[in-house]
């Protein structure tokens, strides 16, 4: 038996599965880490913790798959995107990493928006204006922190930090560098506009390789820990978005992949690069011929989880107890209330939003509450409120790609049968919900099998996933959402002015005991 390890380095812990050469999950590992958060809009990870959970994951399912000498044909990542992580010149972290969902370059995303330049830069990188950005973190590390940009002999990401410490090599596949806002998908190399708006120059950046490229010479000590053979290909891989398209068969046109794990995404394939006109969708590479146009959305499963935790504490506690899942819990709790809610809406901006409004201010909010609405109605208007997001997303994409022919639906979310039905009523479209396990991670181990010459196309996906199920659209929960959801569009515009106040209040009246190390 031939095997393949997909390793998918998250925001809150790095999975690893053991694949066997038809795509059939083996072995799993799942190490959580936290996400430091101790200062307003910071949102940082510790490089050497995520370093830490890639050994001990690539450990674990060597031993549980009992893997043969030989066996294992190749290693395939897939990451984040717009990480940043400053290097000295002795190849030493000068800072943790700074992930997609710090917000610190808020201001600096707004000047760059103003000023014309982020509309510029976008024509050609595909990347819109967002403090996510690399781009923008370092012209915010340009201003505030010069010191560090300074002293930074390389500006790397945590997939190349990862590659660094097994092999010694700077080295960043094209997916991740799309994602960097640094980069011309139409030259496929470092932008020069981009590279001096950023205040960086790019022998500080990493060497370009294609998704498909392999690395080998694996470290001695690494190889001995984990039980992989030094010789063994480690294939580059790719970002999790495009990953989790090609994860779940969402490779034809047309197809729509919709994701929500902590955050979530809608996502397309199209055979070459296309920019929205209007600077609101992403455009990033996957392999050759296929490039991944969409939006993400910053706020998907967190803010089911600040639900459970603010406003069901001692649901979440008894679910504990008897050993029940709480989220489950919840859904079953919301169930009972019909769509729409009554009539009451959410706005789920908690973290500031991506797609498809792309402000970093955007806050929360009920809308419509009376007397007679109940945590109940709390949490369902929760969920819908994260689907109404996603459907604007939607109507993005298919202003340029066409409408959707079909949706594959996937990410943690898909295990609630009454989050799956909701995306179908407000969608309108059948919902297909495919088997397929960690798709970001079978992602690119299919990639890391066209690039062994294990199989002739990546299009072969589809013999590895099925479909587990179909939910179609319920006439007379459509029809309900056809009526709140303009209400829902309008009330989204009418706030935009007021972010920027409410957010600029919060950070000039910090509650000290509100940012933690999340664990969860």
């Amino acid at each position: 038996m031939s095997y393949i390890i997909g390793v998918d380095l998250g925001t809150t812990s790095t999975k690893s599965v053991l694949f066997d050469e038809h795509g059939a999950p083996k072995a799993y590992s799942n190490i959580p880490y936290p996400l430091y958060q101790d200062a307003p809009d910071m949102a940082e990870e510790d490089p050497e913790e995520i370093f830490t959970a890639v050994i001990n994951g690539l450990t674990e399912v060597m031993r549980k798959g009992k893997v043969q000498p030989g066996e294992l044909k190749g290693v395939s990542f897939s990451a984040a995107m717009h990480s940043v992580i400053l290097m000295d010149e002795h190849n030493h972290p000068l800072t943790r990493v700074i992930t997609w969902a710090d917000n610190r370059a808020a201001k600096y995303a707004q000047e760059l928006k103003a000023s014309g330049v982020g509309a510029e830069i976008f024509k050609h990188t595909g990347v819109p204006t967002h403090p996510m950005s690399p781009l923008v973190k370092l012209i915010w590390l340009q201003n505030e922190h010069p010191d560090l940009l300074k002293q930074a002999k390389h500006i790397i990401g945590i997939k190349d930090y990862i590659l660094y410490r097994l092999f010694g090599r700077y080295v960043q596949d094209y997916s991740l560098a799309n994602a960097t806002g640094l980069f011309n998908i139409f030259t496929m190399d470092w932008d020069e506009q981009a590279l001096k708006v950023a205040g960086i120059t790019r022998q500080q950046l990493p060497e370009l390789v294609d998704t498909e490229y392999q690395i080998t010479g694996l470290d001695s000590a690494y190889a001995e820990v984990t039980g992989i053979a030094i010789d063994t290909p480690f294939i580059i891989g790719a970002s999790d978005g495009t990953l989790s398209n090609l994860g779940v068969n969402a490779l034809d046109p047309g197809v729509l992949a919709v994701t929500i794990g902590t955050s979530g995404a809608v996502r397309t394939v199209v055979d070459k690069p296309v920019v929205d006109p209007n600077g609101r969708l992403f455009t990033y590479y996957l392999a050759k011929d296929r490039w991944v146009v969409g939006g993400p959305v910053n706020n998907g499963g967190i803010v089911f989880r600040w639900v459970r935790d603010q406003l069901f504490a001692p649901e979440k506690i008894t679910a504990e107890q008897l050993n029940v899942d709480s989220y489950e819990l919840l859904t079953q709790i919301a169930a009972n209330i019909p769509a729409g809610s009554d009539g009451l809406l959410f706005h789920p901006y908690l973290g500031g939003e991506r797609a498809p409004i792309w402000n970093a201010n955007a806050r929360g909010s009920f809308f419509g509450l009376t007397r007679q609405h109940t945590r109940a109605h709390m949490v369902r208007a929760a969920l819908e409120g994260i689907v109404y997001n996603l459907y604007l997303v939607m109507l993005m994409i298919e202003g340029i790609t066409g409408k959707p022919k079909s949706i594959q639906a996937t990410g943690g979310f898909a295990r609630s049968e009454l989050w799956r039905q909701m995306l179908a009523d407000v969608f309108e479209q059948d919902v297909n919900i495919p088997q397929s396990f960690e798709s970001s991670a079978l992602g690119a181990a299919v990639l890391a099998m066209h690039s062994l010459n294990m199989i002739d196309d990546l299009a072969e996906v589809q013999k590895m996933v099925g479909v587990t199920n179909t939910h179609h659209p319920h006439e007379e929960n459509f029809m309900v959402y056809r009526e709140l959801l303009p209400i829902w569009i309008r009330l989204s515009r009418n706030l935009q002015g007021e972010y920027d106040s409410i957010a600029n209040f919060q950070r000039n009246h910090p509650n000290p005991n509100n940012h933690s190390a999340n664990q969860d």
